[in-house]
């Protein structure tokens, strides 16, 4: 698998993907009400500051994943605690993108059916379609994109029918000031969606193609930010801020409410595939990350028994998680966003680009003399 490619579009297309997942379909800066949008293309500005230490690493170990490099950077014996500690990140949030998943199905068309049969039957096509390594990842990611992005559109057009649609839901802009944004934005959006594209550091070493990393990771990071803006945009134009910032699945209940000439409704299916396809980048981004790590511990040489492994793991850990969608966010936001997004999404790789620099920084110095 290791000898397997991706070029940029694909790793574009996934990352992409990955990043918008799921998120979508959430009332993201709710509690910014009309400014919401704004906390999305705020949070983007910082998530272009990520993308740029991610990319900084990977240009100075072009051949490493993140979990390859940290023993050349910290030391063989410090090591081991982080890779254990991100491989079980990445495990962790593959199972609550599943759980995500699994949410809704059972809120709008499999009401009666167990979300343990959600999220096997999920799980399953997952692994077996990452078993074919990181080059059909890739390929699904060229097929499933387009879908993804097409559905979105529609809906958008949509919802421009909705009779209370109106722009005047987005006034006052900065009608409650800077401060309900930034308290969105920081710790909450920045690091989900957009501090979460820390996971393409486990695919830079797949990349056909490195000479345009900076670019490759810019896109992704503005394609990103501008769709989640419009969606917001749309949403709230339909919604209203007050019960935007109240719903579960904000977009679902605002797409509910397209009504043509009184005959063409419930376009639920289009939010279902929406959320199939968002979450086939996200549980796999996550699922492959784990994978990847779980092989460079262990020095393996192939992976499909590892994700066979994580995919038992993986199906479990998302049903016992939580014990009702409310635990479940509230875990999210109160702990998981604050004491585990921010110390490996943001702190500690900015420790590690500094480290890297002052090592390449000593190592020259010392070669020239």
């Amino acid at each position: 698998m290791g000898q397997t490619k991706i070029n940029a579009l694909q790793l574009f297309y996934v990352i992409v993907g990955f990043q918008i997942g799921n998120t979508l379909v959430y009332g993201l800066g709710g509690g910014a009400k009309q400014d919401a949008w704004l906390v999305t293309f705020t949070a983007m500005l910082g998530g272009l500051i990520l993308m740029f230490v991610y990319i900084k690493l990977a240009s100075y170990y072009p051949e490493d994943t993140l979990l390859q490099m940290i023993p050349k950077i910290i030391g063989k014996y410090l090591t081991y605690p982080f890779i254990l500690t991100y491989i079980i990140y990445f495990t962790y949030l593959a199972s609550r993108a599943c759980r995500d998943f699994a949410e809704l199905i059972a809120a709008t068309i499999l009401v009666d059916t167990p979300l343990v049969f959600v999220i096997g039957s999920f799980m399953v096509l997952m692994v077996y379609c990452l078993r074919g390594g990181v080059e059909t990842f890739g390929r699904m990611g060229e097929a499933v994109f387009p879908v993804y992005v097409m559905s979105m559109f529609v809906i958008w057009i949509l919802l421009f029918s909705v009779k209370e649609f109106t722009i005047n839901n987005l006034t006052p802009i900065l009608g409650n000031g800077l401060t309900p944004i930034i308290k969105e934005v920081f710790p909450t959006v920045l690091t989900f969606p957009f501090g979460e594209s820390i996971i393409i550091m486990m695919f830079f070493p797949f990349l056909n193609n490195k000479k345009n990393l900076i670019k490759i990771g810019m896109a992704i990071v503005l394609t990103t930010g501008v769709l989640m803006t419009l969606n917001l945009i749309m949403t709230l134009a339909v919604l209203g801020p007050e019960i935007y910032s109240q719903d579960f699945f904000p977009l679902l209940s605002a797409t509910r409410m397209v009504s043509i000439a009184d005959f063409l409704e419930r376009f639920d299916a289009l939010i279902i595939l929406m959320m199939v396809a968002g979450v086939f980048f996200k549980v796999g981004g996550w699922t492959f990350g784990a994978a990847i790590g779980i092989s460079h511990l262990f020095k393996l040489k192939q992976t499909k028994s590892v994700f066979l492994g994580l995919g038992t793991i993986i199906v479990p850990l998302a049903i016992v998680s939580s014990p009702n969608q409310v635990a479940y966010n509230e875990l999210g936001l109160d702990f998981i966003t604050l004491y585990v997004h921010v110390p490996l999404q943001i702190m500690f790789p900015i420790l590690l680009l500094c480290i890297a620099f002052i090592r390449k920084k000593f190592s020259s110095s010392k070669s020239q003399s």
